[in-house]
């Protein structure tokens, strides 16, 4: 039986659902010992945020749209969706958030930042080309969580996470992938060809959420926690397509 309990998710409705999708928190010790599947737990944010964009200010003499940040928000973060929002509009595109968030960690490829627009906004977003600042707050304090991670097992400081480093990176959040799998995600970022490939961080955050978001789903359909389920063929087609940006 899978052991759902000891990652603390319980049968998670998945992503376009509150809370927003996350990171699972940096882990601070020894990786936990592996499962079928589930999600880890220890850890936490990262002690600092990435630096801002430059400011660009809001020009032609008109005043910014207003902005409602989550209470608590830090300023750096606040910082960050302002200098996006070029045009003011209390909104940003997905050019818009490639630019912040290429600026604070390395380039992100568009389609890693389509996939963070749909996961963040989620289906039911009535803007869903758009990202507000709540939004926005979530995205960035996730990505905080997932760099952590990625930190701790770029062992070598390569600024990319290799096959090794990958799968102990996943293991340590409660994610046993199979080396044919691990093989399988490393070759689609790396032109069809497994062999000494890595992930860049945007990749690996891609690679996180597809992991995390279709175990979630899983999950829903293995009622027992047994590690398999019976799918029809438009339930399978449903739970796959959401993760297949252009």
């Amino acid at each position: 039986m899978a052991d759902y309990n000891r990652y603390g998710h319980g049968t998670s409705g998945g992503y376009g659902h509150t809370p927003p999708p996350s990171a699972p928190p940096a882990p601070t010790s020894a990786p936990p010992s592996s499962s079928s599947y589930g999600y880890g737990g220890g850890g936490g944010y990262p002690s600092a945020y990435p630096p801002p964009p430059p400011h660009q200010g809001f020009g032609f003499g008109y005043g910014p749209a207003p902005v409602a940040f989550p209470p608590g928000t830090h300023p750096d973060v606040e910082r960050a969706f302002r200098a996006a929002d070029r045009d003011c509009s209390g909104a940003i595109d997905e050019h818009e958030l490639q630019g912040a968030l290429s600026t604070a960690y390395h380039r992100f490829s568009i389609r890693t930042v389509r996939l963070l627009m749909f996961l963040f906004n989620g289906p039911a977003s009535s803007a869903p080309s758009r990202m507000g600042p709540a939004q926005f707050v979530s995205l960035w304090n996730c990505l905080g969580q997932w760099r952590g991670i990625f930190d701790r097992y770029d062992r070598d400081r390569s600024g990319k996470i290799d096959f090794r480093e990958l799968t102990e990176a996943l293991r340590s959040i409660g994610y046993a992938v199979p080396p044919s799998v691990i093989e399988l995600l490393i070759a689609n970022y790396n032109n069809g060809v497994p062999s000494h490939g890595a992930l860049d961080f945007d990749n690996f955050v891609e690679c996180g959420m597809i992991v995390k978001g279709l175990t979630e789903k899983f999950k829903e359909k293995d009622t027992r926690y047994t590690g398999s389920a019976t799918l029809s063929y438009d339930g399978f087609l449903s739970m796959v397509i959401p993760f297949i940006v252009p």
